[in-house]
């Protein structure tokens, strides 16, 4: 009500037909000594009437909060609102639960660049110049003339050149895993240009395929969180293992889903064997002396397995309504004693 009888006397007189405008108007037919004498008394006029309007604008709008106040509540009771939050990728769960697995073996982490040269990735790992690895349909690599002291730059094709490095830097006895993305061309629906690999090394004196079989072993129930847990090892061929054997996992049917555990049937996992004389010898160690076991798996296949995910393509399109259904909570930290698939 005041406010309404404020705008009609704002209007009234500082509006177009207003009086003290209507005043002003009145300079232009005036003669000088006229504009000059009345001139400041109706600006004067003009800006008394402004403060009074401006002062009453005030108190209109104090009365107005004050109004506000006295009738609105905030509930504060009620849960505020939930904010959106983010999932843990299904790979860095299962890159997190391997290396809580691997450290209560003894295992450390390495790390190694993404971008190799062909001896560290190639060479090194006993394989031949002529081996397809090396073709250009199966590796990326970089242009010659960015070849560093004579070797070829590529992306890694899988993370053995960790192991190499690491053989090549640190005296033994050595025991790691060597998570990591690495490159290969290649594209469906089990394969992607870009993914997930660990490999895990061991150099010591008197290491035979017993002790790989009862890591893997030991490694698998843990991840798989089953007793049940069945290896078979068939023997295979790999140029920086000698001898080399594919490790296969037993899997029984559940209500026509694959489950690992027993022995229905068989899944491979991994590839494995005893480091090849030729690769120690590459990394100046003596193969008489020092002997090791080496193995190699894809992160996002156990992750495939574990979860139940039938399609690796889904791990990398960044659709938030799979990461919200397959994602982890931030908080769900594996561990050994609350199970790593916490």
């Amino acid at each position: 009500m005041f406010a309404e009888a404020l705008e009609q006397f704002r209007i009234g007189s500082l509006g177009k037909s207003g009086v003290v405008t209507g005043l002003l108007k009145t300079l232009g037919g005036r003669t000088d000594d006229e504009r000059a004498q009345l001139g400041p008394q109706f600006n004067a006029l003009r800006k008394d009437f402004e403060s009074v309007i401006a002062q009453g604008k005030a108190e209109v709008e104090e009365v107005d909060l004050a109004a506000r106040l006295a009738t609105e509540r905030l509930d504060m009771t009620l849960p505020a609102p939930e904010a959106p939050r983010g999932t843990v990728h299904p790979v860095s769960q299962v890159m997190d639960e391997l290396a809580e697995i691997f450290a209560d073996m003894g295992f450390a982490v390495a790390e190694g660049p993404e971008i190799e040269d062909d001896w560290h990735n190639f060479s090194a790992l006993n394989i031949p110049e002529t081996h397809p690895a090396r073709a250009m349909h199966d590796t990326f690599y970089f242009p010659d003339q960015m070849a560093l002291d004579g070797k070829k730059m590529l992306l890694r094709t899988h993370t053995s050149p960790v192991q190499i490095r690491t053989m090549t830097s640190q005296e033994p006895p050595i025991r790691i895993i060597a998570p990591g993305r690495v490159y290969r061309s290649d594209s469906d629906a089990t394969h992607t240009p870009m993914f997930h690999q660990i490999e895990g090394l061991v150099i010591d004196k008197g290491i035979h395929l017993g002790h790989l079989k009862w890591t893997l072993e030991t490694f698998l129930k843990a991840f798989f969180e089953r007793d049940d847990v069945v290896l078979r090892l068939r023997p295979s061929y790999f140029p920086f293992t000698e001898p080399s054997v594919e490790v296969d996992v037993g899997y029984s049917v559940v209500k026509g889903k694959r489950v690992i555990g027993g022995s229905e049937g068989w899944m491979e996992v991994l590839g494995s064997g005893m480091v090849h004389r030729k690769v120690i010898e590459a990394c100046g160690l003596d193969p008489d002396v020092w002997q090791g076991f080496a193995f190699g798996t894809g992160v996002d296949r156990l992750a495939m397995l574990k979860y139940g995910m039938d399609d690796l393509r889904a791990f990398f399109d960044g659709d938030n309504r799979w990461l919200q259904h397959y994602g982890f909570n931030a908080l769900d930290v594996p561990t050994l004693s609350g199970g790593v698939g916490a």
